[in-house]
Parts: structure tokens; C-alpha cells; sequence
């Protein structure tokens, strides 16, 4: 390649600059069949082209959707770039969509070619491929030589029998930036929509951009940093991540969830990004280790815990960083700083004592993490706590995918704790109420924002569209929030009735909810799990019915309503009754299935739960049985 520093762009720029300049780090590293391989850079660039150039002689071209079927592997990106090199559309997806799913994205985005990962993955998909007349080919990137004359499927050991670069390759290679232009769009994501319908995200070069350009400054990113990735490379989140971390020229090790544990110790990496998800099973694993092997050492370190957790409270505390909402009195608060000071004197010898215990917690993360990044979904206060109270720097990060992702995020330059950091660079974030107005600090209502990073719009959806912007631009997340004086966000709910687990599935309650009140037995249903690690469902039984069945499946049956509500026999053979219809062969995937269930023993009434309308108001219902959903959802 030349030395000729090339403008930033578009993501290939990024790619062409990051190959000039970092040619001989490396940029990956992953497994295969149990063998280790490194990539550099360099051959990151040289991939790229040769995949690039074979899919353009299958007529690949700027426009083209590509839908790219694949789990995390050093091939997903590869392919990435060789479809942004060309201009095409990448249509990313797990390898675990439903049949049912995956037909509706590939005729909706009008797909014209398929990359999937393997020859297994073809299979289970085979009878609806066969009826797609507008796939006009079909890349397997794991698999061997499978061309037939006539047919129109090729593993990638069929097409890159070449794999040598000539320098006119190369120079045709990087010429093909001049193709692409920020505003090109670069990738259609889809996402969850509140009808069970998927909406189709567009994204541009100039949305993804913005992200790769903010965000190092706001983790303080160095060109010696390696991440242990574990998320979906489909997801904005991951997919974002890896960007920025192959502009600053870092490496990036592939883990697995199998892994990941093993994977921090061995390759000791200094940033990872995960979801509250992980983060909880770390948090789990560790203190039911803890209580195997010695109930006393657990106690003592969850007391430990709570010592440096209180005396980092009590240290913002007298630093004004913990957030605030009004302004409070300024004897009030000179009494407070008092108070919190001799309390940190109190604290300070064992303080001391806690941090130097708690650093050999530090070695489960690699001994040389210095900052995690949480996003996907909110992080539960508690884990937030723990993580801060172990030495870890945690950046809490805000975003979405119609935003590539970022819209917040508590960065190294923001020490307020308990939110999310004020708005990104260049972000016009404002707080609106019910009546379209602005409100005040502390106050809650919907988050709307304006910036580069904020997407076109739905693909081919003109209703959704004009329901997800304001008339002066504003995109309308349907969040709520609330911001600090000094300008913080926090978030204290949703108002779009999507579901975002802990893991950062999104999830659409009213497709289960419509499946569960199939059930003769069911009258109504609010599925519940916002942050949590699995779904749960409050269900309105229809008495008569559930008697019934209850009737046939046992020999004997509750008396009454009351000893009938709380059987757990009851209640555990009910929840495999609503699970086996949510099985991924009607449509629903693994973790759409219910963790536990709840019956309630009243109807939900207009004006209260339900609107004039009879939707209902999620909220309302969701802060009238908190308590029994934080039960249901341990």
C-alpha cells in the first residue's frame, strides 16, 4: 500500500487509513478447530480485497443488500468490509433468527444475495430459500467446495481459489473509495418493532463515522489497548465497538460465552465491552464461588464490598459527584460535606484494607483491565455499585441502534456517579413532557435528539417514520429520562413497550403476549423482564378455564381462587404449557421463552391499567406490581 494518508471518512477510508498505519499490529485473533490464529492488520487489508474482489465478479455491486447470516467469527468481518468496500448493503443477522423471521427480512429489505456461515445453517433454512426468486447467490463462508453447474451457491473455498494480490488489485482495490460517500448507506439493521413486525434501521457512513470519530476520546482509547469481544458482531453495540477499536489500531480477541472467563485471565485485556448480562453472571459466579469454598471468606468479602462502596459514595459525595437535581441550600450542603468528611476518616484505614483485598478480584478480569464498557441495555445500580466498589472503571453507556449507537455515556471526563454521562459530542438532547415542552432539570419525560449520529430513517416504513420524528427533527427514542443540573442524563423507564433484557435482546411483548391469551385458560397477559436476565409474565386467568385444565393434567385441584393462585404445581405446569408455545419452531426464539409466571387475582379496569382504548399502560401496571416482579426476577 501507499503511505499516503487517506481522509476519514467513510468506514473503508477508516480501514485503508488503519491498514497504512498499523499494518504489522495485530488486529485479530481467534480460534478455529482449537488452533490460535493472529491477524495483522495487513492481512486484514489483503482479506478484505480478495473477498471484495470475488464478490464483484458475482456481481456484487454498490446498492446490492447482502444479507450476512453469521455468529462472531474473524470471517463476519472480513465479509463486512468486503461489502462497504463495494458499496453494497450488509442485512446482518444471527445464526439463531427463526425461518419465519429471517423470510420476512430477506423479502422486506429485498435482498439479493445471501452470505451464511455455515453448510448446517443452509440446511435449516433450505425450504424457504427455495421459494426466494431474487437471491441470485448463496456464499456458505464455513464449508467445503459446493458449487454445481447451474446452482447458485458457493462456499468461499469456491470463490477464493485465488487468493494471490497484485499491485493492480491493490490499487483497484482503494480506488473503490471514491464510490462511496458519507451519506451512502452501508448496512440495514432490523430490530423489534411494537407490532411484532421488524423495523429495517438504515444506517450511513456518516452515522457509524460519528461513533468511530467521539467515542476514543471518551474511553481515552490507546493504540496498545486489546479487547476480549463476546457480544453479536451484528449488534450495533459490538459492531461499533470493533470499529473503534480497529481506527485507534487495537487488537480484538473473539471470546465465546463458553470462554470468556478463561479468555480475561489468559489474554489480559485492557478494555472490554460488554451487556449488564455478563456482568451479572461474573458478579454471580464469583460470590457462589466464594460461598462453595469457604461461607466466611464470602461474607467477609461482601463486607469488604460495602466498605469501599461507601467510602467511594461518601468520597463523591463531598466532590459533587453524585448527581443533583436542584439546588440545594448551601448550609444544607456544606452540613453534608461535613458529615460525608468525617465519615471517609472513619472509613479510611479500612478502605485501605478493602481495596488492597478486592485488587486480587481484579485477576478474574486479566489483572490489566482498566475500563469496561456496559451497554445494550441499562446497568442495574447494584452491579454498578460492585463493579466501582472492585476497582474497576466502568464507562455506563446509552444508545441505540438508530443512533450507531452512541447517545451517552459516563466517560473518563464525567465523574458524576449514579448516571449516564452527559450527551456526546455534538448531541442536541433535550427532555420533552407529554404536551411536546421541554422540561425542567429532574424532571422525567421522553429523550429526543438531534446529530450525526442519529439514522435516515425505517427502510420502506412511512408510518413508523412519521411517528419517529418530531416536525423541528428530533428523533423520538421513546425512552424516558430525566436530566442533572449539571447536565447528566439518567434513564428511569421506557415508553415504547419494547423489552431489553440484561443480555441486550430486544424483545416485543406483544407478539408473546397475543400467543400466551390463545390459551383458553389466559385473559390477558403483560409480559415483564426490562433489564433482567429473562422474561416472567403477570397473567389475568380466566377462572372456569384454568380449573378445567387443571382438571385433566391432575388428579387433584385447589378448592379455592386463593390456594389456586399460589400452587406451584399449578403454576410450574402452566408456564410449560405457555413455553412450549413459545418454541422457536412457531417463530419465537430461545430466550423468549418465560422464566416464571404470576397470576393475578383481578381483571385489569379501564382508567387504571388500561386506556379508554383498552391498550394497556405498561407502566401503570409495571410500578403497581413491582414488588412481585422484582420476586418473579431475582
Amino acid at each position: 500500500m501507499s503511505d499516503t494518508v487517506l481522509p476519514r471518512g467513510t468506514l473503508f477510508d477508516m480501514l485503508l487509513n488503519s491498514s497504512i498505519d498499523y499494518a504489522e499490529r495485530i488486529a485479530f485473533i481467534y480460534r478455529s478447530s482449537d488452533v490460535e490464529f493472529e491477524v495483522n492488520y495487513q492481512k486484514l487489508f489483503d482479506d478484505s480485497l480478495i473477498l471484495s474482489k470475488a464478490f464483484k465478479s458475482r456481481k456484487v455491486q454498490k446498492g446490492s443488500k447482502v444479507m450476512l447470516l453469521s455468529d462472531n467469527r474473524y470471517g463476519w468481518i472480513v465479509t463486512d468490509f468486503a461489502l462497504l468496500s463495494l458499496g453494497a448493503i450488509s442485512v446482518p443477522r444471527g445464526s439463531d433468527t427463526p425461518t419465519r423471521e429471517l423470510e420476512f427480512i430477506l423479502k422486506h429489505a429485498d435482498c439479493e444475495f445471501l452470505v451464511i456461515e455455515t453448510e448446517q445453517l443452509l440446511k435449516a433454512h433450505e425450504e424457504m430459500l427455495k421459494g426466494l426468486k431474487k437471491i441470485k447467490a448463496i456464499f456458505v463462508i464455513e464449508g467445503e467446495k459446493t458449487h454445481k453447474w447451474f446452482d447458485n451457491i458457493y462456499s468461499y473455498n469456491d470463490i477464493l481459489k485465488d487468493r494471490s494480490v497484485s499491485t493492480t488489485d491493490t490499487e483497484d482495490f482503494i480506488s473503490q473509495r471514491y464510490a462511496i460517500n458519507p451519506d451512502d448507506v452501508f448496512t440495514l439493521i432490523y430490530t423489534s418493532g411494537t407490532t411484532g413486525v421488524p423495523k429495517g434501521v438504515l444506517l450511513s457512513h456518516r452515522n457509524i463515522m460519528y461513533n468511530v470519530r467521539t467515542l476514543p476520546d471518551l474511553i481515552d482509547l490507546q493504540k496498545d489497548d486489546s479487547w476480549v469481544s463476546i457480544l453479536p458482531s451484528w449488534h450495533i453495540f459490538e459492531r461499533a465497538t470493533e470499529y473503534v477499536a480497529l481506527s485507534g489500531g487495537c487488537s480484538i480477541v473473539y471470546s465465546s460465552i463458553k470462554t470468556f472467563a478463561a479468555d480475561l485471565e489468559q489474554y489480559q485485556p485492557t478494555m472490554v465491552a460488554t451487556v449488564p448480562r455478563l456482568w451479572e453472571s461474573m458478579y454471580s459466579k464469583i460470590n457462589q464461588t466464594l460461598e462453595k469454598q469457604n461461607p466466611r471468606k464470602a461474607r467477609i468479602f461482601k463486607l469488604l464490598v460495602r466498605i469501599s462502596a461507601r467510602y467511594n459514595y461518601l468520597r463523591r459525595a463531598m466532590r459533587d459527584q453524585l448527581p443533583i437535581y436542584s439546588k440545594v441550600f448551601i448550609l444544607k450542603r456544606l452540613w453534608q460535606k461535613f458529615t460525608a468528611g468525617i465519615m471517609l476518616l472513619l472509613l479510611s484505614p479500612l478502605n485501605f484494607f478493602a481495596k488492597k483485598k478486592l485488587r486480587l478480584v481484579q485477576e478474574k478480569f486479566g489483572g490489566r483491565l482498566r475500563m469496561a464498557i456496559s451497554g445494550g441495555g441499562s446497568l442495574p445500580s447494584y452491579l454498578d455499585e460492585w463493579i466501582d466498589a472492585i476497582g474497576i472503571r466502568i464507562v455506563n453507556a446509552y444508545g441505540m441502534t438508530e443512533c450507531a449507537p452512541a447517545i451517552a455515556g459516563r466517560s473518563v471526563h464525567c465523574e458524576v456517579f449514579g448516571t449516564l454521562g452527559p450527551p456526546t459530542k455534538n448531541t442536541d438532547l433535550r427532555i420533552v413532557g407529554e404536551d411536546g415542552v421541554s422540561v425542567n432539570s429532574g424532571e422525567v419525560g421522553e429523550i429526543q435528539l438531534r446529530g450525526e449520529q442519529v439514522f435516515p430513517g425505517y427502510y420502506d416504513n412511512d408510518e413508523e417514520n412519521k411517528k419517529a420524528f418530531t416536525e423541528d427533527g428530533f428523533f423520538k427514542t421513546g425512552d424516558l429520562g430525566k436530566l442533572t443540573l449539571t447536565g447528566e442524563l439518567v434513564i428511569t423507564g421506557r415508553s415504547k413497550e419494547i423489552i431489553v433484557l440484561a443480555s441486550g435482546e430486544n424483545i416485543d411483548p406483544s407478539r408473546i403476549e397475543s400467543a400466551i391469551t390463545k390459551l383458553p385458560f389466559v385473559s390477558d397477559a403483560v409480559l415483564v423482564g426490562q433489564d433482567k436476565k429473562g422474561l416472567g409474565a403477570l397473567i389475568v386467568p380466566d377462572f372456569d378455564q384454568l380449573r378445567n385444565f387443571i382438571s385433566g393434567k391432575f388428579e387433584q385441584n385447589s378448592e379455592s381462587t386463593e390456594k389456586l393462585l399460589m400452587d406451584k404445581q399449578v403454576l410450574n405446569r402452566v408456564k410449560v404449557e405457555i413455553n412450549r408455545m413459545l418454541h422457536p419452531k412457531h417463530g419465537f426464539k430461545p430466550f423468549e421463552k418465560l422464566q416464571n409466571i404470576y397470576f393475578l387475582d383481578k381483571e385489569f379496569k379501564m382508567g387504571e391499567e388500561l386506556t379508554n382504548t383498552l391498550k394497556k399502560k405498561r407502566h401503570v401496571i409495571e410500578t403497581k406490581y413491582q414488588e412481585i416482579i422484582s420476586r418473579l426476577l431475582k
